[in-house]
């Protein structure tokens, strides 16, 4: 596993213990975190795609996530973008970048990205669909480096949700 994978888990994790730490807080902390519970779909796994250099030229350059579910269940899932800092650093700011995702009529709509032990990422919550069995989840991604001097790599990947 890569440094940058462990510090994503590393902060997914500190998230899961914060919320179990306010279940134990006392009953109307523990309904308040219950209810905030269910409405958060945690990923049990993650489908790595094929990573590819964060190209700093000012131009866009296109990245398809890709998703198959070949089991004979219905699946939740939910396409993402990571884009890696160097282990090095510098760490990659949401300014450094510009991420947009192609909609169903083919235009570009700006993604928000947050930012997290030096990973850009987009959101989880917003993208989770169903995919049907023998379905194929297909997003094309455009990213655009503002900053000449930003390095990293782009990890496309799919969360899939228990």
């Amino acid at each position: 596993m890569s440094s940058k994978n462990s510090r994503f888990r590393v902060a997914f994790l500190a998230l899961a213990v914060a919320l179990a730490g306010l279940a134990v807080a006392g009953p109307a902390a523990a309904a308040t975190t219950h209810q905030a519970a269910a409405a958060v779909s945690v990923p049990v796994d993650f489908v790595d795609l094929p990573t590819a250099p964060l190209a700093a030229d000012n131009r866009k350059h296109e990245f398809t996530v890709t998703y198959r579910n070949e089991s004979s269940a219905d699946q939740t899932v939910a396409p993402q973008l990571l884009v890696e800092s160097p282990d090095a650093g510098p760490f990659l700011e949401p300014s450094d970048i510009k991420v947009e995702q192609r909609t169903a009529t083919g235009c570009w709509d700006a993604v928000p990205l947050a930012s997290q032990t030096g990973t850009l990422y987009t959101d989880l919550s917003t993208t989770q669909r169903t995919l049907h069995s023998g379905d194929t989840l297909t997003e094309h991604y455009r990213i655009t480096v503002l900053d000449p001097e930003a390095e990293g790599t782009v990890h496309p990947r799919v969360a899939l949700f228990g």
